[in-house]
């Protein structure tokens, strides 16, 4: 998958503004993008050292198309290892159309979605995580991913996993030269030294392993779905939380039908709230349909925020018991899920109530929604299931479901060579199950690929990157 052709394509959004961005890429850019190109110093481009910009003007024959700046960054020292050039022109719509045509008439060709990064991949400018990053990066939308995607792209995961599989090759190469001497009874590779290798690559493999349960939240957000009887006050707690009118509030028992959802950053962590219709027995056929769409958000959350009304205990006597049963149902249903109950309203009960409340339900949280008492607290609760103590240390944490797959096989294969030497395998065994995981660190860089994989890949690009 060797491209020699030259591509273009637009790098910055599509659509109108201030200024955009064209980027060639390939052997021609240079010679391709200089014809079109009239410098205000009269310079030629191909003349120009990398890395350098200059000014003038995009000619149609004797039509000037717009006034540009064009960057020209020469090969190897370009993003895609090629030669590049990007012109900085004006964000007119027109303006951008014309000039990428232009191109095209005179020997490039459109670029496919991720194209430039899959040329800085097959020129050995980023390995294959380090180029799945570049998505991420973009993609990223809070603090912790954005860190995160930069951290891989650094190559921090990689040289990582490239550590661990250069030393597992060292002694694959030695168990490897002691079948050729087998008839010698010889041993290169030492047993004792090996097995703390293999010790120490479990080690590694089950914290990065680990590792993604939190990266997955971090990058995709953690949803969070707010459950309750009608009229407690989810729709409101929704509002507070997100600091505007996102849901519909009444005094109508019933009024959301429908999950409602929107997304925060709370201490540089997305999380996305789901406010869901109340649940109650109800004969109406559409609240209905609500409520069951409730527990199927429930089933998708990672943690549910159930809200009661504390003043209804209290004032209009309902039964503390009744909420204890379905939290106790919601703990048996959802065992593995984060659960935080809320005693809302709380700036209609007197002190000594709020008192009985925190007796009765132990880690009870109370809150006002209207008034905004407890809201700051409860995000801070939030953040508290993150373990973004990793982020601060800098330490690797996958997010990539690729990655994560390939990890779990290369568990699997060296918990079998483990196993191997407990149990004094011979060499040409051991050297099979070493081969399988070798190749499962090469599948997370891209040492070992195949043209349908890296198609999958950069088809999720945009284009222009």
């Amino acid at each position: 998958m060797i491209h020699q052709d030259t591509i273009v394509a637009l790098a910055t959004p599509s659509g109108a503004g201030a200024i955009a961005v064209i980027r060639l890429s390939g052997k021609d850019a240079i010679t391709i993008a200089e014809k079109q190109f009239r410098s205000v110093s009269g310079k030629l481009l191909s003349r120009q050292a990398t890395h350098t910009i200059h000014l003038g003007h995009i000619m149609d024959g004797n039509r000037v198309l717009d006034e540009v700046l064009v960057s020209v960054f020469k090969n190897p020292n370009s993003y895609t290892g090629e030669d590049v050039v990007e012109v900085s022109c004006h964000g007119s719509n027109y303006i951008q159309q014309e000039i990428i045509q232009l191109f095209l008439r005179n020997g490039c060709r459109m670029a496919s979605a991720g194209e430039f990064t899959l040329r800085a991949f097959l020129n050995g400018k980023l390995d294959l995580s380090q180029a799945e990053a570049v998505a991420d990066l973009i993609s990223s939308d809070n603090e912790a991913s954005h860190q995160i995607a930069m951290q891989q792209m650094r190559g921090g995961f990689s040289s990582e996993i490239a550590k661990l599989r250069e030393e597992l090759l060292n002694f694959a190469s030695l168990i490897e030269l002691e079948l050729d001497f087998a008839e010698e009874d010889v041993e290169f590779a030492d047993r004792t030294q090996f097995k703390a290798l293999i010790d120490r690559i479990i080690f590694v493999l089950k914290r990065l392993i680990d590792s993604f349960a939190v990266g997955n939240v971090i990058k995709n957000g953690i949803p969070v779905a707010i459950v309750g009887e009608p009229n407690v006050g989810k729709s409101t707690l929704l509002n507070a939380l997100l600091n505007e009118e996102r849901a519909i509030v009444s005094e109508i028992a019933g009024t959301t039908r429908d999950t409602i959802e929107d997304e925060i950053t709370i201490g540089g962590v997305g999380f996305r709230f789901i406010d869901t219709a109340g649940i109650r027995d109800t004969k109406d056929i559409v609240e209905s349909i609500g409520i069951k769409k409730t527990f199927e958000k429930i089933e998708q959350a990672q943690v549910v925020i159930y809200l009661f009304d504390a003043e209804s205990v209290f004032v209009r006597k309902s039964s503390l018991e009744s909420i204890k049963i379905e939290l106790e149902k919601i703990k048996n249903k959802y065992p593995q899920k984060s659960l935080v109950v809320i005693a809302n309203k709380v700036d209609q009960v007197s002190n000594q109530e709020q008192q009985q409340l925190k007796q009765a339900i132990p880690d009870i949280e109370l809150l006002s929604a209207k008034t905004g008492k407890g809201v700051e607290h409860l995000k801070l609760i939030l953040t508290n299931f993150v373990n973004t103590g990793a982020l601060r240390n800098n330490e690797t944490i996958v997010t990539n479901a690729r990655h994560y797959d390939s990890l779990l096989k290369a568990f699997e294969e060296i918990q079998k060579v483990k196993e191997g030497l407990e149990i004094q395998l011979s060499g040409d065994l051991l050297a099979i199950d070493i081969r399988q995981a070798l190749y499962h660190f090469g599948e997370i860089t891209g040492e070992i690929t195949n043209d349908d994989l890296l198609g999958n890949i950069f088809a999720n690009f945009c284009i222009g990157k």
